[in-house]
């Protein structure tokens, strides 16, 4: 069986229309919606002579087994944002998909080849992304989940128990990476450099360290019509000079930030905010760049709240150093994506992804980015030309062969 990357196009486009609607992707983990699209990727494994099993984490393994138990890992994440793009994360596990048929089709393998669909990827739900990666890589921490809640009040913990998972086992996915020898993920890249650059593919140098936090301004409720201005103790006044105040923090620090979720309470037109929650997310590919970063936006939040006569607290969500590639698995990548494009370009990547916790585990990990049409995802416009989808899946099945070559010699 050849690889055919026309088939991963199809796939993307009949999991589109199976879980999602006219405003988009619609698979946020731990949904009714996610599981089908999980089980639609079961039945396309059904078809291959693979082993396929959800591990403590809730993550879904199929392995094919090799020569020797070593494993070459190749991932993604089935989850979406709400609203989202019909590549973001299930590109890499369909590619990965056609890969494993290819390598399958050719007999046993010199080494074990798996495939992971890593749970909950995104954090759209409950704000704390990697659930199944950081679960497998031991950064994870079961008090630090337990508190957590959705909009409508659900806990994290009790949500991931409707799927089998629970948080004080959930480590015990560790256990997966024991014979792995290194980690690919192709990914879309989610920005405009490649597109700026008219190239279709990039080699990942690493990943972001990211700052997650989140603010509460706590002033005082009262009547909207009968308070002056100059005796109001308005939270959501404090939270806005912050939101506009990280900017020029991440500029001269050479970062990128976001304020991105505010929520008010009365929340209501004719009261002035007696408290205010304001969601951070701050990110540098230098640690010391982040550091500062986070303790100047600390600053801010303090010297505002005494402006605006209110009181502020911050509470820590969830951080990641950043996390540098394999310096082998770089080269090989960026052979692969010459001898497929012609051209390498090296980039960071700034979004998140479950290859970072691979990284930390210790597994020699690697990431290949494709183009992203207007650099928009997150969004139900996300794009990427059909040629440059197909160019990604024939890349990943070069660096591969590659990966297998130096794992299966290691």
């Amino acid at each position: 069986m050849p690889l055919n990357p026309q088939r991963t196009i199809d796939e993307l486009k009949e999991l589109r229309v199976l879980t999602g609607d006219e405003n988009g992707a619609q698979r946020v983990a731990w949904t009714e919606t996610w599981a089908r699209g999980r089980a639609w990727l079961r039945s396309k494994l059904d078809e291959l002579p693979v082993e396929v099993h959800n591990d403590a984490a809730g993550n879904t393994w199929a392995t094919l087994r090799g020569a020797s138990e070593k494993a070459l890992l190749i991932g993604g994440h089935m989850d979406s944002v709400p609203n989202g793009g019909w590549l973001d994360g299930c590109l890499n596990v369909l590619a990965g998909l056609e890969v494993l048929r290819r390598i399958a089709a050719e007999g046993t393998p010199p080494v074990t080849v798996r495939l992971v669909d890593w749970a909950d990827e995104e954090g759209a739900r409950f704000g704390r992304s990697l659930f199944g990666s950081s679960a497998c890589s031991g950064y994870f921490n079961p008090d630090d989940l337990r508190v957590l809640k959705d909009r409508d009040g659900v806990t994290l913990a009790d949500a991931v128990r409707a799927f089998g998972v629970d948080l004080d086992t959930a480590r015990a996915a560790g256990d997966e990476l024991k014979h792995a020898a290194a980690y690919l993920e192709l990914h879309i890249e989610q920005g405009p450099v490649l597109e700026d650059l008219g190239l279709p593919l990039g080699v990942v140098l690493g990943t972001y360290g990211v700052e997650r936090h989140r603010f509460t301004f706590t002033g005082q409720t009262a009547h909207a019509g009968s308070t002056p201005m100059h005796k109001r103790r308005d939270a959501l006044a404090a939270a806005a000079k912050l939101a506009l105040e990280i900017r020029p923090i991440a500029i001269r620090n050479g970062g990128v930030c976001t304020l991105g979720g505010v929520t008010t309470r009365p929340g209501i037109v004719t009261a002035v905010v007696g408290e205010c929650e304001a969601l951070l997310d701050q990110r540098h590919m230098d640690a010391d760049g982040l550091a500062r970063q986070w303790a100047e936006a600390m600053d801010a939040a303090q010297r505002f709240a005494a402006e605006e006569q209110t009181e502020v607290r911050w509470e820590k969500i969830w951080s990641i150093e950043p996390i540098p590639f394999h310096p082998h698995l770089i080269e090989l990548c960026d052979a692969a994506i010459r001898e497929t494009a012609g051209t390498a370009p090296r980039l960071p990547s700034g979004p998140l992804h479950d290859a970072a916790e691979v990284a930390r585990a210790g597994v020699p990990t690697i990431m290949l980015f494709v183009q992203s049409l207007r650099g928009i995802s997150h969004n139900k416009i996300e794009d990427t030309r059909e040629d440059h989808l197909r160019l990604s899946v024939e890349a990943l099945d070069r660096l591969a062969d590659r990966a297998l070559e130096w794992v299966a010699g290691a």
